[in-house]
C-alpha cells in the first residue's frame, strides 16, 4: 500500500527507575527525535506512585529541547494536589498533559477527591483555563471495565465536552475498530482530533498479555504466526514490523490526524517502523 501522505507523530515513555535508565532514555529522545515529534508523553503510576520520577523525565526531555506532556491520572488525588502538581510543571514550561483517570494502589481504600478524568478536566479549566493543551484517552475496543457500549461512548464524550483538546487511543490491531470508534463519536457530536495510539511487538509476549487483559485483539492470524516463530527473535521482529507497519499506512491512508507511538523506552522497532512510513 502506498500511502499518500505523511502525518505527524508522538512517543510515549514511562520514568526510569535508575539513574542508568534515564540516560538511556535521553539516547532513546536523540534516535527518536529523527522523526519530528510534536511531543514526548511520560506516564504517571497508579494513585500518583512516580510523581518525583514523571517530572524528573519530562524535566530531562524539555531540557533537550523537545515538548514533553506528562500523564497526570487524578484517581486518589485531591485538589491541592493537583493544583501542586500543575504549578510544578507550568514553572518547567510545560502546557500539555494527559489526563486521565488511572487507577487506585493496592491498599489504597479512597478514591480522592475526583472519581472521573472529567472532573479532572473540569476542575482544570475552572481553575486554569484554557493555559493547556489537554489530552484523554480513548478505547477504540472501549474500556476492559465498562459493559456497555453506548455508556463507554458516553464517557468519552463527556470528556471531550469536559475541555478535552484531543484524544490518543489505546493501543489496537484492528484498524476498522478505529475507523468504526471514530464514527461513532463523530455521530455524538464530537469533533476533536482522534490519535491513534500504537504499540510495535518491542516483545510479543508481554503485549499479547496486556492485550488478553485489557480486551485489545490481536488478530489470530498474527497470533499464531508469532507463536510459531518461537524463539527466533530475528522472525519476530521482523514480521512486527511488517505488520505495524501496514497498520499504520492504513490509518494514514484513511485520514488519521497523527500517530502516537507506544515507545517502551526503546527506539530501534519504532525508528524502522518511522522509516518505513517515510516518517524520519
Amino acid at each position: 500500500m502506498s500511502v499518500p501522505h505523511t502525518v505527524p507523530v508522538s512517543f510515549e515513555f514511562f520514568p526510569p527507575n535508575t539513574p542508568v535508565g534515564s540516560e538511556k532514555l535521553k539516547t532513546v529522545v536523540q534516535d527518536l527525535a529523527a522523526a519530528r515529534p510534536e511531543f514526548f508523553s511520560v506516564t504517571y503510576g497508579a494513585g500518583g506512585s512516580t510523581r518525583e520520577k514523571t517530572l524528573a523525565t519530562v524535566r530531562d526531555i524539555a531540557a533537550m529541547g523537545y515538548e514533553a506532556a506528562p500523564h497526570l491520572s487524578c484517581i486518589g488525588s485531591t485538589a491541592e494536589s493537583i493544583s501542586e502538581i500543575l504549578a510544578t510543571y507550568r514553572a518547567q514550561g510545560i502546557r500539555r498533559i494527559v489526563a486521565l483517570r488511572g487507577d487506585l494502589p493496592s491498599g489504597m481504600a479512597t478514591a480522592g477527591e475526583f472519581r472521573y478524568a472529567s472532573e479532572l478536566i473540569e476542575f482544570i479549566r475552572k481553575t486554569q483555563g484554557d493555559d493547556w493543551h489537554i489530552e484523554v484517552a480513548a478505547y477504540p475496543e472501549y474500556h476492559p471495565q465498562q459493559r456497555y457500549i453506548k455508556r463507554d461512548l458516553e464517557h468519552f464524550a463527556h470528556k471531550v465536552n469536559a475541555g478535552a483538546d484531543s484524544a490518543i487511543t489505546q493501543f489496537f490491531f484492528n484498524p476498522d475498530a478505529y475507523f468504526h470508534f471514530v464514527d461513532e463519536v463523530r455521530a455524538m457530536g464530537v469533533t476533536v482530533p482522534i490519535v491513534p495510539g500504537i504499540m510495535p511487538f518491542h516483545n510479543y509476549g508481554r503485549i499479547a498479555q496486556i492485550a488478553a487483559r485489557d480486551g485489545i485483539d490481536i488478530p489470530r492470524w498474527v497470533a499464531l504466526k508469532m507463536e510459531g516463530y518461537m524463539d527466533d527473535a530475528a522472525s519476530i521482529r521482523a514480521f512486527g514490523i511488517d505488520v505495524v507497519t501496514k497498520l499504520c499506512e492504513r490509518l494514514i491512508a484513511g485520514g488519521v490526524p497523527s500517530i502516537h507511538f507506544y515507545a517502551l523506552n526503546q527506539s530501534a522497532v519504532t525508528l524502522e517502523i518511522c522509516r518505513r512510513l517515510g516518517l524520519t
